[in-house]
């Protein structure tokens, strides 16, 4: 029987892509194959898939990415924060597997799964206990949780409209992209948002009371308030101290609903099961979704005791709550719980603290932020961060920009002290470079 890890991988030998140095660049970037594969890829594919950078990944494991050409990576994004127990974890892999060879897919909002309702159950037993005997609904991703969190809070309080934040991403499907104001390009061009939305600046909940209910909305036309207890592709911004509680107050004084959109903060990302946990509230509805199954489609809606008042056929999914994914999440539950969330909260610290010493020595570091493995660096413009991203993956390093001029972290929940020190050595490297060139 082989050793373990004690990040719960089974160490079978150095032959592990998991375990080979990264970065190890073996060809120009993109590499001969890679470039073949982006000109097939650019004949056939929609021109709205907005790619970063030119790479072509072959095949994954742990924190390391190796691209068609043999180029191996160092993944600091994690795909945006979906391969939380690292990539192709073998738990996450067996499970997809055994489940694999029993049952692909029946449709749950017909009949009843097993795996389906396991998974509820672990969900529920995440929840705050200020939620009650929660209940939850499964989606296959962010945006639809997004969605069916305000058909549910309408539903429930026959309101119209909802209150979301500047900065803020839900997604990018036609109801949740009225909620969405990170960028005004995903907006562009696709005429009249839904009807009924507000927004508020992040951060400032007096502005709900003193500007929207005075001008805007009466407060008992409002379904729901949503936030991101950190926001995400908005900057990697940690709100206030007196944010959460404020906007806890508004909502229980007028009956409206509290949402927590962790579609990126949550599954043990900020060194807890949900980051709203590191506020003193209890919100109504939480979602999740990209972590949830370690990179397999899957979303979740977990709403407070009494709230799903929906009756049958009031809401559903095809493919929502898919037994594989189902069975992906329920192992990928277990790993954050048993060891990769204290993981997170531990090299978080590490990498938070070795980031502000970094930003102590360069002053194009203008911000260090953030909880876990969820940290934003920010720089003084967008053609900084920008030149930083791309010199990083130039470097082997793979890290994604967010808000106007920020560099998020977030690496896979397995990473190890050795490969967090490295990603520090990296990025200080490619801060000096690019600051010497003048950006």
């Amino acid at each position: 029987m082989s050793a373990v890890t004690p990040l719960g991988i089974p160490d079978v030998g150095p032959r592990r892509l998991a375990d080979l140095p990264a970065p190890s660049l073996v060809t120009e970037l993109p590499g001969p194959n890679a470039r073949a594969a982006i000109a097939r890829d650019r004949a056939v594919v929609s021109p709205s898939m907005g790619r970063v950078y030119p790479l072509v990944p072959a095949r994954a494991e742990g924190c390391v990415v190796e691209d068609v050409d043999g180029n191996r990576f160092l993944d600091a994004n994690a795909g945006i924060a979906v391969n939380s127990t690292g990539h192709c974890h073998p738990t996450v892999v067996d499970a997809i597997q055994r489940q694999s060879e029993k049952l692909l897919h029946y449709c749950s909002s017909d009949w009843y799964l097993p795996v389906y309702a396991q998974l509820c159950e672990r969900l529920v037993a995440t929840a705050p206990a200020g939620m009650g005997a929660a209940q939850v609904f499964l989606g296959n991703s962010g945006t639809e949780a997004v969605e069916g969190a305000i058909k549910l809070a309408r539903y429930a309080t026959r309101r119209p409209n909802v209150i979301a934040f500047l900065g803020a991403f839900h997604g990018r499907s036609l109801g949740s992209l009225g909620l969405t104001a990170s960028k005004s390009k995903y907006r562009g061009g696709f005429g009249a948002m839904p009807a009924g939305t507000l927004h508020a600046p992040y951060g400032d909940a007096d502005h709900i009371e003193r500007v929207l209910f005075e001008h805007l909305t009466a407060p008992d036309d409002v379904a729901a308030i949503i936030a991101e207890p950190i926001q995400g592709e908005g900057g990697y911004v940690v709100p206030p101290a007196d944010f959460w509680p404020a906007l806890r107050r508004i909502c229980s004084e007028h009956g409206i609903v509290l949402i927590a959109d962790e579609v990126q903060s949550g599954i043990g990302r900020t060194g807890r099961m949900w980051a709203i946990e590191h506020e003193p509230v209890t919100p109504d509805v939480i979602l999740a979704g990209k972590g949830i199954a370690s990179g397999l489609p899957l979303s979740a809606i977990i709403a407070r005791e009494g709230l799903m008042s929906w009756g049958p056929g009031k809401h559903g999914s095809t493919f929502g709550g898919n037994p594989v994914a189902c069975a992906a999440a329920v192992a990928t539950l277990d790993l954050v719980e048993r060891g990769l969330m204290a993981n997170a909260a531990s090299i978080g610290t590490r990498l938070l603290a070795g980031l502000h010493a970094m930003a102590a020595r360069h002053d194009a570091i203008v911000d260090v932020r953030g909880r876990g493995l969820m940290i934003g660096v920010e720089f003084a413009d967008h053609d900084a961060a920008a030149a930083i991203e791309q010199r990083c993956f130039e470097t082997g390093l793979l890290v994604l920009t967010c808000g106007r001029s920020a560099i998020r972290i977030a690496p896979p929940l397995v990473i190890d002290a050795d490969r967090a020190d490295k990603v520090l050595s990296i990025f200080e490297r490619v801060v000096s470079e690019v600051s010497a060139s003048g950006l």
